[in-house]
């Protein structure tokens, strides 16, 4: 099935050319960081969570003044962090160590991850049906 063409009366969200070539550079990174985790190439792997983690900051910074935006950076956000810890975990050896009666150091990495679930779960769930109370117009 064929995508419809825009229509005049859409909204429209288009990113400054900027702030495409920071996301473009961030996929980069976060690329690099995973294929380093793949390879066990530790250093690499490890230097590149803070460009990674640290664009993905910036994006959810700048996106902040939409609501839907700021919610889905902010996952990603959580996300990276997660995929971080996770990494770093079996980098170091702890990721099979016990914390907890069934629980290993590689589960903690389900915090971030819920973190970010719980997030969208919000926006989803309460605040864009709010918005979109608000965009339809009053009825008598």
């Amino acid at each position: 099935m064929p995508i419809p063409a825009p229509t005049p009366e859409a909204d429209v969200y288009s990113i400054p050319a900027a702030y495409r070539k920071m996301e473009n550079t961030h996929i980069l990174f976060w690329l690099l960081k995973d294929v380093a985790w793949c390879m066990v190439w530790r250093p690499l792997g490890l230097a590149m969570v803070v460009p990674t983690l640290g664009i993905a900051l910036v994006i959810a910074w700048r996106t902040r003044a939409y609501a839907s935006e700021l919610a889905h950076n902010l996952a990603i956000v959580f996300w990276i962090t997660a995929n971080s810890y996770w990494m770093t975990s079996e980098f170091f050896g702890f990721d099979t160590v016990l914390v907890a009666p069934y629980v290993t150091g590689k589960h903690l990495a389900l915090v971030p991850f819920f973190i970010g679930l719980g997030i969208l779960a919000y926006y989803y769930l309460v605040q864009k049906p709010r918005e979109n109370q608000t965009a339809q117009p009053a009825t008598l």
